[in-house]
């Protein structure tokens, strides 16, 4: 009889390991990443989620893309979980993020403006950097850019035409350009635009140089002065600014043209926060910067901190060194 109730009580003991002790490994072992990100850090982020699953086995990175704005709406506004942040424009972050809903802001990445066109759109065989307006405001003609509200790509566009009006002396250029892109060729982030392109709905498309890359797709070159790629110019680019919707409704911030620099953070709250922060690391490191610069997108090294530093992880500090 003792011993039938001692197998009993090892039968119980066994059964509570069972019941309470493998729900944890399983847990871990199904561990998922919940990544927001703008809609051009698509591809490469698509490469580097891979990398980073098959570096850290059982965990899978959930991707979310969208125009950065959007992005940090869904965590301000929606409250959705989110685990990392990480947008076109690291203002963005800063403006809408800082101080409740993120600490910190690492500038990890560059790009430049430019414009994606078909090999048929009209004008094709001679649009370059320097005629590029002339092409696009022809009749027939149709181009389009994404929300300024809602991605960082539509008010660099804005900024990019204002700087084009200046630097090719062509007064009114930036009224005409906007009269002559209908509110059809205007969508949430400029990623939606290329099946748009695609499809022939639009012949050109101001968007980032590396989705262009990314894609495959012909594209036009800006000059320096005005694709907001270039540190030599970022004093030239405060001449334009533009004005957009801000952190409450009803208010706005004004976007001065500025080099643009990619941002990217760990959400306060995120459900997952030590596998965010190795998964910040991943892309700060060598493995990280070498799909950035693959898909286009040269690598901001050494990445800089913006917000409260001191609130970085050790291992995440000594990267930026």
């Amino acid at each position: 009889m003792n011993r039938i109730k001692k197998l009993t009580t090892k039968a119980i003991f066994f059964l509570a390991i069972i019941i309470f002790v493998l729900p944890v490994f399983s847990a871990r072992a199904g561990e998922k990443l919940i990544v927001f990100h703008a809609g051009s850090l698509s591809v490469p982020f698509l490469r580097a989620a891979a990398a980073f699953e098959k570096l850290n086995t059982g965990v899978t990175v959930e991707r979310e893309a969208a125009g950065s704005r959007t992005c940090a709406r869904k965590i301000t506004d929606l409250n959705r979980p989110c685990d990392v942040m990480a947008s076109a424009d690291y203002t963005v972050i800063d403006n809408l993020l800082f101080p409740d809903h993120a600490q910190w802001d690492i500038q990890f990445a560059t790009n430049e403006m430019a414009i994606m066109f078909r090999p048929d759109s009209p004008g094709a065989d001679i649009i370059n950097g320097k005629n590029w307006f002339s092409v696009l405001l022809k009749k027939g003609a149709e181009y389009g850019h994404s929300d300024p509200n809602s991605d960082p790509c539509g008010y660099r566009t804005m900024l990019c035409w204002q700087l084009a009006e200046k630097f090719y002396k062509r007064p009114e250029l930036y009224d005409r350009l906007k009269k002559g892109c209908p509110q059809k060729n205007v969508r949430p982030k400029e990623t939606d635009l290329i099946a748009l392109l695609e499809a022939g709905e639009i012949d050109y498309l101001f968007i980032y140089r590396s989705v262009c890359i990314q894609h495959n797709m012909p594209y036009v070159s800006l000059p320096a002065q005005i694709n907001l790629g270039s540190f030599a110019y970022a004093d030239y680019y405060q001449q334009a600014s533009v004005e957009i919707s801000g952190k409450k409704p009803g208010t706005h911030i004004v976007k001065r043209g500025m080099p643009m620099v990619y941002g990217i953070t760990v959400i306060k709250n995120a459900p997952h926060r030590a596998m965010a922060e190795k998964f910040i690391a991943f892309i700060l490191g060598p493995a990280g910067r070498e799909i950035m610069a693959q898909s286009g997108q040269q690598p901001l090294v050494p990445a800089v901190v913006t917000g409260n530093a001191d609130e970085l992880p050790v291992f995440l500090k000594e990267l930026l060194q």
